[in-house]
């Protein structure tokens, strides 16, 4: 069989191209406006290549679906804490992609070392898209009583109100004080490195593709274990705006939906300083008293609402969804409709696969001897979707973006939002099924119980909201 390769879309693109480049790959479509995930190589015109989210790279090619990967090395090591049996090879070490990852604390808990972290009192709470690392630092250094919470993103924006630390990637230990936090360890020095499906290394000649990449700091084979030291705390205060019992704590998107957003706001008379911001501020001001402001990933608002964290988030309806096919008594409701950001949820195909609709996947999955495979990030829309279709034997993979370059190799079947479906066609792959159709929402937690004043600026916001839509 050929050799296949899984490269990195995101940070790593850019630079991995350039290095491929160098190697004389001889790629085509894979560049930093990247839309298409099946590139071919001049030189190895029988490599399998595909480009895939870079989180899914160590597990796509743990489990065998590739013999080589590119990432960086604290994914590698995020999966490879909790499952350390896992068949992975790290090969060489490239040279690019350095940033470390750190545990922080705000600038405003005067916190700096991880003996002042087990001095704290109560539960400590650390936030990180690198839930495994962030326990493993938790249990190396005997923290107690503490709990991991998992997000999707931007999780220097929890301390100090939603969380004591956050687990987190930067270049420098500057860039962290720019955050407005403080530098309590480091636990990984992290750059980019070429890794290897053991089986594939050992049994397969993978020897020109390697050699081409180059052999720039060989490894023997094991993972090498995270090394936890401290540094120094970056000087210098930060306010956090005072929150009480009457405060209204608004949670807003970051990304691609934080224009649209400001547009509502605007024609709700609410102004918002620092929104989007250039440097990375996540606590906006807001002209409107007793109302404090955090701008996180879309992707975890219904459920940082749920927890009580906030008191008002927009989010997109498929994230409130998925919450709430998880979570069914979830607290969390959707307030508002806002209209903006409109994408539909569909169920995706090959166009090699010959069924149109959801009866003719159920009947040819029925006649398979193997499991439907599902790829998604919507994890419990796939699931739901699957059982409400009787699909019969079938099995969720979850995924962190670039999902269309699961088929048709990896996957049989996408869950997946799309607002032209372009993308999707572009990828020989055909729609389906239309599961939902998905706008931005305003969603809160109803079952909270809050003073008069606090449940009155609420509902002005809502009202000030609702008219801002309907004159849209």
């Amino acid at each position: 069989m050929p050799t296949k390769i899984a490269l990195p879309k995101g940070r790593l693109l850019r630079k991995t191209a350039a290095l491929l480049q160098k190697a004389d790959w001889g790629l085509d479509e894979y560049h930093s406006k990247l839309s298409f995930y099946h590139p071919k190589s001049q030189k190895f015109p029988e490599l399998g290549i595909k480009v895939l989210h870079e989180r899914d790279i160590p597990i796509q090619v743990a489990v065998g679906n590739y013999d080589l990967g590119i990432c960086s090395l604290d994914w590698l090591e995020e999966l490879m804490v909790k499952y350390p049996s896992s068949a992975l090879v790290r090969v060489n070490t490239l040279p690019y992609g350095r940033y470390g990852l750190y545990v922080v604390a705000s600038r405003s808990q005067a916190v700096s070392t991880v003996e002042e972290v087990k001095a704290l009192p109560g539960k400590v709470r650390i936030a990180s898209e690198y839930p495994n690392l962030a326990e493993s630092f938790a249990l190396k250094n005997r923290l107690g009583w503490f709990s991991i919470f998992p997000v999707w993103g931007a999780a220097e924006g929890y301390p100090p109100e939603n969380a004591e630390l956050a687990l987190v990637s930067a270049r420098t230990a500057a860039e962290i004080a720019g955050w407005g936090m403080v530098p309590v360890s480091k636990v990984l020095d992290s750059n980019a490195c070429l890794i290897a499906n053991r089986n594939s290394w050992e049994s397969s000649d993978l020897g020109e593709v390697v050699r081409s990449i180059g052999t720039l700091a060989s490894i023997a084979g094991e993972p090498v274990p995270a090394q936890e030291t401290a540094v120094p705390m970056a000087p210098g205060p930060r306010s956090i705006p005072e929150v009480t019992d009457e405060s209204v704590r608004l949670a807003l998107p970051d990304g691609h939906q934080q224009q649209p957003t400001v547009k509502l706001l605007d024609r709700a008379g609410i102004r918002l300083d620092d929104y989007p911001s250039e440097t990375g501020n996540r606590r906006p001001s807001i002209n409107v008293d007793g109302v404090s402001v955090k701008v996180i990933r879309p992707q975890d608002m219904p459920l940082q609402v749920a927890n009580g964290n906030f008191d008002l988030a927009i989010t997109g309806r498929d994230w409130l969804a998925e919450h709430l096919y998880q979570f069914p008594s979830s607290p969390v409701n959707k307030l508002l409709d806002l209209g903006f950001g409109k994408v539909r949820m569909v169920a995706v195909v090959s166009q090699q696969l010959a069924v149109d609709d959801a009866i003719g996947l159920r009947k040819l999955s029925g006649q398979w001897a193997v499991q439907l495979r599902i790829a998604s990030e919507y994890i419990h829309i796939a699931d739901k979707y699957a059982r409400d279709k009787h699909l019969g034997r079938y099995r969720v993979i979850p995924t962190w973006g670039a999902t269309e370059a699961f088929l048709p190799e990896d996957a049989d079947v996408l869950i997946e939002n799309t607002e032209t479906g372009r993308t999707i066609a572009r990828h020989n792959l055909k729609i389906i099924d239309t599961i939902f159709e998905s706008t931005a929402c305003l969603i809160g937690n109803t079952g909270t119980a809050m003073n008069t004043i606090k449940r009155q600026r609420i509902d002005t916001i809502v009202e000030r909201l609702r008219t801002a839509t309907e004159e849209a």
